[in-house]
This record gives C-alpha cells, sequence and structure tokens, in this order.
C-alpha cells in the first residue's frame, strides 16, 4: 500500500529520526463537563483516549522527560533525535487562553521539541485560542488534530460527537488561514457505516484541504458505553481481510503529499474487547504492507 508515511515527512522536515511524547494537559471535554454532556463520545475511553500519555500529575516538562527516557531506551546511544509534544488526552483547547499558553509555550521551550501537536475538536477553537497557536507557530511548527471521525451526520450523532460537519469546515479554513497544519481524525467501521460512508468520509476531508489524516480502525473498549452496544449484539466490528480491503480503497483517495499519520491505531491490550485481532499490531503492518 503506497502512502506518504509520517516517517518520511518527518525526516525531510526535520533530519532526523523524531518521535512524539504523549502529554496529559490535565483537560477535560465539553462532552465530559456537562456543556454538551457527561459521557463522553460513545468510542471514548475514561483516559479521553490518552492511555499512552504521561501522567497529567507531573508538569509539562517532566512528562516531556519521562517520553523521552522511554524513547531512548530503545535507540543506540548518541543517535539523533528530536520530539514532538503531542498533546493528546481529551480536548486540548478547553481551557482558559492563559492556561493553555502556559502549557504550550512550557512544551514548545523545551530544546528538544521540534513541533507542537495539539488533539482538539473544531468546536473548541475560539479566535483567541487560534491567535495563540498561530503565535506558537511562528516559533515551531504546530499542528491541530481535529477528531472529525465521519462526515455522516446520522453517525456523528450516534457517537454523540456534539457538533454538525460545518463546524469541522470553519476549523479547517481558520487553522489553514493562519498556515497551521492540520491533521484529521477518521474512524473506520463505525457502527452501521458502509464502505461507501467510510470512502466518503475520506473524501470529504480531502476536500476540506486537511494537511493530513489518521485512519483509525474502531476499538471497543472496556467501560465505554460502544462497549455495552457490542456486548448487546447490536453491531458486528470489521474482520482483519473487509478492514484491509477498506483501507485500501481510503489510501487511494489521499493525494500524494497528504501525510498519513496514523495507518490503523493501537489499542491498549488490557482494555480491548474487539476485534481481538487488532491486538497484534506487527500482524497488522504487515498486513498493511503487503496490501
Amino acid at each position: 500500500m503506497d502512502y506518504y508515511r509520517l516517517n518520511d515527512y518527518l525526516k525531510k522536515t526535520f533530519g532526523c529520526k523524531v518521535y512524539k511524547i504523549s502529554l496529559d494537559g490535565g483537560f477535560t471535554c465539553p462532552n465530559r463537563d456537562g456543556k454538551l454532556g457527561t459521557r463522553g463520545c460513545i468510542f471514548c475511553s475514561g483516559l479521553g483516549s490518552g492511555e499512552f500519555a504521561q501522567s497529567r500529575s507531573l508538569s509539562v516538562t517532566e512528562q516531556i522527560e519521562r517520553g523521552k527516557e522511554l524513547v531512548r531506551k530503545k535507540l543506540p546511544q548518541d543517535s539523533p533525535v528530536k520530539y514532538i509534544a503531542y498533546f493528546q488526552a481529551f480536548t486540548n483547547t478547553y481551557a482558559p487562553v492563559e492556561v493553555l499558553r502556559a502549557k504550550f509555550t512550557e512544551a514548545i521551550s523545551h530544546p528538544e521539541i521540534c513541533a507542537l501537536s495539539v488533539a482538539t475538536r473544531p468546536d473548541c477553537l475560539e479566535p483567541e485560542v487560534l491567535d495563540l497557536l498561530s503565535e506558537l507557530n511562528a516559533i515551531k511548527p504546530v499542528w491541530v488534530e481535529l477528531g472529525l471521525q465521519t462526515s455522516n451526520e446520522r453517525t456523528a450523532e450516534y457517537i454523540r460527537r456534539g457538533y454538525p460537519l460545518k463546524v469541522y469546515d470553519r476549523a479547517v479554513a481558520e487553522l489553514k488561514a493562519r498556515n497551521i497544519l492540520v491533521v484529521t481524525h477518521v474512524i473506520l467501521g463505525l457502527p452501521g457505516e458502509t464502505r461507501e460512508d467510510m470512502l466518503n468520509t475520506v473524501s470529504y476531508v480531502v476536500s476540506a484541504g486537511s494537511d493530513g489524516i489518521k485512519l483509525q480502525l474502531l476499538f471497543v473498549l472496556k467501560n465505554t458505553d460502544l462497549e455495552k452496544e457490542y456486548l448487546a449484539g447490536k453491531f458486528k466490528c470489521l474482520e482483519f481481510d473487509e478492514y484491509l480491503s477498506i483501507l485500501k480503497d481510503c489510501v487511494a483517495l489521499l493525494p500524494k503529499d497528504m501525510v498519513v499519520h496514523r495507518i490503523t491505531g493501537d489499542p491498549d491490550k488490557k482494555l480491548l474487547v474487539a476485534p481481538l485481532w487488532a491486538a497484534d499490531k506487527k500482524r497488522v503492518l504487515n498486513a498493511i504492507s503487503h496490501v
């Protein structure tokens, strides 16, 4: 399967191996704090998709240092490496701008951090937040990762996304106008969606002008509302071969210069309910490389 891999983009841009360090900024989400709801998106774990982030009890700098230690254990001594500060858990622009400024500035001030990546919702990008991100982008590159998941409004309502498609369109336009790179999250295999629905979502992301995309296989995790739906037999997860076929068709829709930041996902094995084949990441990636 031929696509523009994130590793290739990073080496070309920064001249060496680059690793993401997942951070927890201590934020919450409008789908959890009562503004839009209290139960989160139907698939979201209690950690707000931040299972691999560092502990929020640590400062941003402490989290970065711990993340570096984990990476360094895997690398030859003295090999050149840089890092991306990835604010991953929950909604990372859902806080007063002065709080965001302090945390983001602490991250990009670290000498070994080469870029800032911020995962958020399109409906949580107020004008003052956009101005802050633009200001930081003039210092070091900033990526904003938007959780779209699907372009199907019916599915979006089912998963409790909490905003209409036009909000995503506006967010992409506002970020692009400030020369901030946009990465869009898409989930393949959402309940009730057909192959056509998934391909339509990928086409929509391309037409919106997103610079990158994350193609995420749907995981059913313990202690989520999605787990209850799955155990009640209300939907089935994609089979391995079915997923590979859909993924191939999705990738074929991408422009050659669109960076694929994720091609499948990496579930926490302690939380994974289904599909169980997804726990063998090496097998999945090997199969993708031969499609």
